[in-house]
């Protein structure tokens, strides 16, 4: 799943370390999401897009395959 967390974070100059603290989570798992090597659960997906100010959907891009039909 794509995402805007890197564009976003950047725009607001956030660094990594300060967003991982804010959402308790490590600085790894933002790094992780932002390269796409993990998705967030729920939980923390939602958390992510109130700290922006933003839904799910604006932040997250879900891409629909062939497969997933």
């Amino acid at each position: 799943m794509k995402n805007r967390l890197e564009e976003l974070r950047k725009q607001q100059g956030i660094r990594q370390e300060e967003l991982a603290s804010a959402l308790e989570v490590s600085r790894q798992t933002i790094g992780s999401i932002e390269n796409g090597r993990y998705n967030p659960s729920i939980l923390l997906a939602y958390k992510i897009a109130r700290y922006f100010g933003m839904t799910i959907e604006e932040v997250f891009i879900f891409e629909e395959t062939k497969d997933e039909h």
